[in-house]
């Protein structure tokens, strides 16, 4: 089982399930436009391996059963850039602690974004959490999309502004 938090149009996740039919998704969302889009998306492709969540995924991660996730990706999130909306990123020690629970051994947590404060921030947060491990290949692969990928339209966007340097943080779960 596959979680994408956040998919925004569902472009990833779309693309992931139709391309791996066998492995069930869910989707979390809060905004009507996205889910909406994923809806008909769903059924125009017939994409039977997705489920829906229309609520915060934090209240979803508390519900899911211990290592019952395979990969969780968290991709372009909202960067809240004022430090006093800090508190509101996703990424944070009580979120980590939940990934960690229900991310499998071996599984992987993914984590994109266009923001090098939010990258550094994650990575801060990363490595006092030792139930995953950050271990690039070579210095640079952070900047390498994952194998597959295929823009998001908030990476797109990012790119037309001119944030031409993305992160794709890929951590495994020990």
């Amino acid at each position: 089982m596959i979680v994408e938090i956040g998919y925004g149009g569902g472009e990833h996740l779309a693309l992931e399930a139709a391309n791996h039919p066998e492995t069930g998704y869910i989707g979390c969302e809060v905004f009507t436009g996205g889910i909406g889009k994923m809806v008909q998306t769903i059924a125009a492709e017939g994409l039977e391996n997705i489920r829906l969540f229309t609520d915060d995924a934090f209240k979803l991660l508390t519900e899911l059963p211990d290592a019952s996730l395979d990969e969780v990706y968290l991709l372009y999130p909202d960067p809240w850039p004022k430090t006093r909306h800090h508190k509101r990123r996703f990424v944070s020690p009580t979120t980590l602690a939940e990934l960690a629970r229900v991310i499998r051994p071996g599984g992987v947590f993914h984590f994109a974004t266009d923001i090098e404060d939010y990258a550094n921030w994650t990575l801060a947060h990363i490595v006092r959490t030792p139930e995953f491990a950050f271990a690039p290949e070579k210095p640079g692969d952070w900047h390498q999309p994952y194998p597959g990928w295929q823009a998001t339209r908030y990476e797109q966007k990012a790119r037309r502004e001119g944030r031409m340097i993305s992160f794709y943080l890929s951590f495994m779960r020990a």
